[in-house]
C-alpha cells in the first residue's frame, strides 16, 4: 500500500501545503481579534515565543511519526506502539479534525456568502443595517447551510485529486494569492488617515498589559494557530520524502504561518483605527464590524471600498480553504487505507459526515435552537474540540514521542539518520519530553477555567 500512496513532488509543495493546513481563519481572524483583547504588540512577543517553545516542538513531534509510519495517523501511531494503544492519539486526531471540519465550514460558508455579497453590493449601509443583515442570514435555515455544504464540495474536488495533484497544486495557487491580497489589503489599510494608531498598536510593546492570563491566551493561540493534535500533520508528514529536512522544514512553515498573523493584524488594526473602531471588537469583527469600516474608510473612494470588502473576503475564503483541505485529507486518508476504498469513495463518506455536522451546527446558530449541555451545537463542537480534543492529542503526540517510542527512532527521523540538525537534537528532546507537555497541561486547565 505504502508503494501506492500519495507523496508532495517538491520541497515547494511541502511547505505551502502543510503551512496552508495551519494558516486559516485562526490567522486571519481571531489572531487579530486576540491581539486586540490582549494588548497588541505585548500579546505578538509572547506569541512569538510560544511557537518557538510549543509550536516548533510539537510540529515536529507529529512530523516524526506520520513520516516514519508513511500512512494514516491512526497506523502511524499502532506501528510504533508495539501493540499498546497507543494509536488511540491517531483516532482522537481523526475525531477531532472531522468534527472541526463540520463547524468550520459553517463560518467558511458565512465568508464564501459575504464574498458574494461584496460583489453584488449588498453589504453598502450604515452599521445597522450591516448587523441585521448578518442575523437574517445567519438565522435561515438554508441559505447558511447551503454555503456551508458548499465549501466543503468545494474542500472534496480537491481531495479527489489526490495528494500531487489535488492538495500540492491548489496549494501552490492558493497561498500565493492569499500573500498577495493580504500584502495589497496592509498597503490599502495603512495608507488610511490616521491608520499609524493601528500600526503603533500592533507594532510597539506595552508591557503593563501583560498578565498570566495573557501568557495563557498567547500559548492557547500557538498551539490552535499550528493545528497542533489535529492529526493533520502527521497526515501529510506521511506524504513527506525520506529526505527532507523536517527541522528546515518546520521552521519554515512557522516562519510562513507566524507572518501572515501579524500581516493580518497589520491589515485590520490601521484600517479600525481610522475611522475609530475599538481594536477588541471580538469575533464580531469580520462579519459585522469590518464591513462597516471598510465603507467609513473609503467613503471619499466607494469603488476602492468595494473592491477592498471583495478582497478581503476572498482572502478569508482562501485561508478557510487551505485548511479544511487538510482537515478533509485527515479522515480521506484513514477510510481509504483501513477500509480499502477508492479514494474518491472515502472522500466522500467524509464529505457526507462533514456535511450532516455542517447541517445541524448551522442550525443551531440560527434557525433552530438545538443545544447540548446547555451550549448550541456548534458552540459545544468548537469548545470541545479547543478546550478538550487538540490540547489532550497534542499532549499525547509530545509524551508518546518523547518517552514511548525507541530514542533511536527519534534520532533518525530528526536527523535524517545522522545527516541534518544533529547539534538541535538533544535541545528538541528535552522541549517535548519536558516543556511542551507542562505548556500544554497548562493551557488544556486555562481553557477548562481551572487556572
Amino acid at each position: 500500500m505504502n508503494e501506492t500512496r500519495g507523496k508532495f513532488g517538491s520541497k515547494l509543495g511541502i511547505v505551502l501545503a502543510t503551512a496552508g493546513s495551519a494558516v486559516g481563519l485562526g490567522n486571519v481572524w481571531r489572531f487579530p481579534y486576540m491581539a486586540g483583547e490582549n494588548g497588541g504588540a505585548a500579546f505578538i512577543l509572547l506569541y512569538v515565543g510560544c511557537i518557538l517553545l510549543l509550536g516548533l516542538p510539537g510540529m515536529l513531534s507529529e512530523f516524526i511519526v506520520g513520516r516514519h509510519g508513511q500512512t494514516n495517523a491512526a497506523r502511524a501511531y499502532d506501528k510504533l506502539a508495539n501493540g499498546k494503544p497507543w494509536k488511540f492519539v491517531g483516532y482522537l486526531g481523526i475525531l477531532t479534525s472531522t468534527i472541526i471540519l463540520g463547524f468550520y465550514a459553517v463560518v467558511a460558508g458565512w465568508c464564501l456568502q459575504y464574498l458574494c455579497a461584496s460583489v453584488t453590493g449588498q453589504l453598502l449601509g450604515d452599521a445597522d443595517y450591516v448587523k441585521t443583515y448578518f442575523v437574517t442570514f445567519s438565522s435561515s435555515p438554508w441559505q447558511p447551510v447551503g454555503w456551508g455544504i458548499a465549501f466543503i464540495l468545494l474542500t472534496h474536488v480537491v481531495i479527489v485529486f489526490g495528494v500531487r495533484r489535488g492538495i500540492e497544486r491548489a496549494s501552490k495557487w492558493l497561498m500565493p494569492i492569499l500573500l498577495l491580497l493580504l500584502l495589497v489589503l496592509v498597503v490599502a489599510s495603512c495608507m488610511l488617515p490616521g491608520a499609524m494608531g493601528g500600526v503603533k498598536f500592533l507594532l510597539e510593546p506595552d508591557f503593563s498589559k501583560l498578565s498570566s492570563n495573557v501568557m495563557l491566551e498567547a500559548l492557547g493561540q500557538a498551539f490552535f494557530s499550528l493545528s497542533l493534535g489535529t492529526a493533520c500533520l502527521c497526515t501529510y508528514a506521511s506524504y513527506f520524502s525520506r529526505s527532507t529536512n523536517l527541522l528546515r522544514s518546520a521552521g519554515q512553515i512557522v516562519a510562513l504561518d507566524t507572518l501572515i498573523a501579524i500581516l493580518s493584524g497589520l491589515m485590520i488594526f490601521p484600517a479600525a483605527f481610522s475611522v475609530g473602531v475599538e481594536p477588541d471588537s471580538g469575533p464580531s469583527l469580520i462579519f459585522i464590524t469590518l464591513p462597516n469600516v471598510f465603507q467609513q474608510a473609503f467613503a471619499a473612494m466607494p469603488t476602492v471600498g468595494w473592491l477592498i470588502s471583495i478582497m478581503f473576503y476572498a482572502l478569508l475564503v482562501f485561508a478557510a480553504l487551505t485548511s479544511t483541505i487538510s482537515m478533509h485529507e485527515i479522515g480521506t486518508a484513514f477510510f481509504t487505507e483501513e477500509l480499502h476504498w477508492p479514494r474518491r469513495k472515502s472522500a466522500w463518506l467524509l464529505t457526507v459526515v462533514a456535511g450532516v455536522l455542517c447541517l445541524f451546527c448551522s442550525w443551531s446558530v440560527g434557525a433552530y435552537d438545538i443545544r447540548l449541555l446547555g451550549l448550541s451545537l456548534m458552540d459545544f463542537c468548537d469548545q470541545l474540540t479547543a478546550n478538550f480534543l487538540l490540547p489532550l492529542g497534542g499532549m499525547l503526540a509530545c509524551l508518546f514521542v518523547g518517552w514511548y517510542i525507541p530514542r533511536q527512532v527519534v534520532y533518525d527521523e530528526f536527523t535524517n539518520h545522522g545527516a541534518h540538525n544533529r547539534r538541535y537534537y538533544s535541545l528538541y528532546l528535552f522541549a517535548v519530553r519536558y516543556v511542551c507537555p507542562i505548556a500544554i497541561l497548562l493551557v488544556f486547565l486555562h481553557q477548562l477555567g481551572i487556572i
